[in-house]
């Protein structure tokens, strides 16, 4: 059977990259129906919405969403509900999308990209999953207003709501549970619960689900301490499971120790196991167009997909071996280069892994060089 991928190339880089990730898809020989749809500022721009309804349409409809990035520094002066950054929130929300994977891997041809010591990251492998539905992005009720009391009751004001339901971090804590299992046995939970109601119910229910796992091992860990321990002791960390903001943050933080943002796919996926795959970066509207983007991240995402979405494992192992080999042959984008490897640009780093993906052997006879 066909499998059925939206392709949301989006605004800045995200048209770039995505075109690299459908070639090396394409090269699998699968039976891929891609169909392409604008999102983001590219969008707006046609139809004055950054997810009009066709779009949506088409990423309800597909087995698995392939998506680029949004946003352009000229778009922040419209409304809040027209801004690019809206579509993704849009999907995210109209999808269900409520679990968010970020794996960090550190490969050992990048230790010396990272801001890290190498003795610190080498052999870093951590998965932060992070729930993406709920929390302050999404809670209501949110706006501005005139202070209702406070030591300056009167004067303007902004807020937003932290919220979540007891069903919403159930479900976010079996999948990270499950995910915890099939790796280390270790999870940690990071939260805020000493000053926030919200995160001391995240951490109770959290608690109350791990009842189901004894063969998994639960930590709980505020916030600050985990920001902490992810530059100071990285490798100890196995699978993280945290709310919406804090995982916006962390994950972030975490891709630095990779040694570039441009090397990080992420899954968001809903209870039926459709997703959205896209890089942990975002449009780079600085460097869009000049052919000097990473798409290695876009390109993994497009793995995780055939993993996690389409029950491809195989043609995943595949992609990533591709991509080990690109490294290993020392081909570099200008994110990730170092003195003794070769600067390339995206569609050179496409064409490695599409050349990889017919015989990673072939790849390592490129010669090095600056």
């Amino acid at each position: 059977m066909s499998m059925k991928i939206a392709v949301l190339p989006g605004d800045g880089i995200g048209t770039e990259i995505v075109a690299e990730a459908l070639r090396v898809l394409q090269a699998l020989d699968l039976a891929f129906e891609f169909e392409q749809a604008l999102v983001g500022g590219a969008a707006y721009e046609a139809h004055g919405h950054p997810l009009p309804e066709s779009t949506l349409k088409l990423a309800q409809a597909a087995d698995a969403v392939l998506f680029g990035a949004v946003g352009d520094w000229k778009y922040d002066t419209l409304e809040r509900a027209l801004r690019p950054e809206q579509a993704i929130l849009g999907l995210r929300k109209h999808l269900q999308l409520f679990a968010n994977f970020r794996p960090a891997i550190c490969y050992p041809e990048l230790t010396a990209a990272s801001s890290l010591k190498p003795e610190i990251v080498s052999g870093l492998d951590l998965l932060i999953i992070r729930e993406l539905t709920g929390d302050i992005y999404f809670g209501q009720p949110r706006g501005r207003r005139s202070a209702p009391d406070g030591a300056f009751a009167g004067a303007p004001e902004a807020f937003d709501t932290m919220r979540y339901t007891r069903p919403e971090i159930e479900r976010i804590a079996h999948v990270a549970f499950q995910a915890a299992r099939k790796r280390r046995g270790k999870l940690l939970s990071v939260d805020k619960a000493n000053v926030l109601e919200t995160f001391q119910f995240w951490r109770d229910v959290v608690t109350e689900v791990h009842a189901q796992y004894p063969d998994v091992e639960l930590e709980h860990m505020y916030v600050d301490n985990a920001a902490m321990q992810l530059v100071k002791a990285p490798k100890r960390l196995d699978v993280v499971v945290t709310g919406n903001m804090f995982g916006d943050i962390l994950s972030d933080e975490a891709a630095m120790l990779t040694g570039s943002i441009g090397m990080l796919p992420s899954a968001s996926l809903n209870a039926r196991n459709q997703g959205l795959y896209e890089p942990s970066h975002g449009s780079a509207p600085d460097i869009a167009g000049k052919g000097v983007a990473n798409p290695l991240a876009t390109i993994l995402s497009a793995a995780m997909m055939l993993r996690y979405s389409l029950d491809q494992a195989d043609a995943a192992d595949r992609i990533e071996t591709a991509v080990r080999a690109v490294l290993a042959a020392g081909l570099r984008t200008p994110d990730i280069w170092s003195e003794g490897t070769r600067k390339v640009g995206t569609r050179e780093m496409g064409d490695a892994v599409v050349a990889a993906l017919a015989s990673p052997k072939a790849i390592t006879t490129i010669t090095t060089g600056s």
